[in-house]
């Protein structure tokens, strides 16, 4: 079901001893429980759900608003480890599972962890896994230089920090970039400095002024007038 892991905008068709079920384009029927139906909510009504998988893998909506969605990571508590895998709470009713498979290191109930939500295409679930830079790294470059995106801190290196760049893209905030106090977890606004050939970014927190066309035109100008109309090359 394509609906599966979106926040989308479906219609009430009918009520339940259990809750509403809604209807989506595809005519497939959704049940919301009951906690979540508003009070005044009527047939015909429209309601923006959270749409994931029960612990029977149905679809079920939730007007609850997850801390992460397909394809983006985030830091989350790890609440329980089973013989198939860690469950993380991520701001829904059911948690999130990390199977061994997918998991960096050891997780330990009560630590928090870096991590990537994706869909599993086989089961239809949506699955967390905390080795989060083998999916990152799939992504393509979709920022210039200069452009002001969002970060996350995830590493720090000898260098300075690893971040994770508008949830596509690996960058390094290096520290001599860094003029305030910055730990795991922060959510800063920063710019792209320089894209590397390995597609990996470096960041700067302060913003990138590339020069106009005006200001290189200037600037060539005055070196002509400098060097009798030779320019060095």
């Amino acid at each position: 079901m394509k609906e599966i892991g979106q926040i989308i905008e479906l219609e009430f068709l009918k009520t339940t001893p259990q809750g509403a079920y809604l209807i989506t384009d595809e005519e497939n029927e959704i049940l919301l429980p009951h906690k979540y139906v508003p009070v005044d909510a009527e047939m015909g009504d429209k309601i923006e759900v959270f749409i994931y998988t029960d612990s029977e893998d149905r679809p079920i909506a939730t007007t609850l608003t997850p801390k992460l969605f397909i394809n983006q990571c985030a830091f989350l508590k790890a609440v329980d480890v089973t013989p198939i895998g860690a469950f993380f709470e991520w701001g829904v009713e059911k948690d999130l599972l990390v199977p061994f498979s997918e998991q960096f290191h050891k997780i330990e109930v009560g630590r928090t962890y870096l991590v990537y939500l994706y869909k599993d295409e086989l089961s239809n679930r949506m699955v967390g896994s905390t080795k989060v830079e083998k999916f990152i790294k799939r992504n393509s470059i979709s920022v210039v230089q200069g452009d002001e995106v969002n970060l996350l801190v995830y590493q720090e290196t000898d260098l300075g920090f690893k971040v994770i760049v508008d949830n596509r893209n690996i960058g390094m905030l290096f520290r001599n970039e860094i003029f305030k106090p910055i730990r795991i977890g922060d959510n800063l606004k920063g710019f792209v400095q320089k894209i590397r050939p390995d597609n990996k970014l470096d960041i700067t927190l302060n913003s990138v002024k590339l020069p106009s066309l005006e200001e290189l035109a200037n600037k060539i100008y005055e070196q002509l007038l400098k060097n009798k109309g030779k320019l060095e090359l």
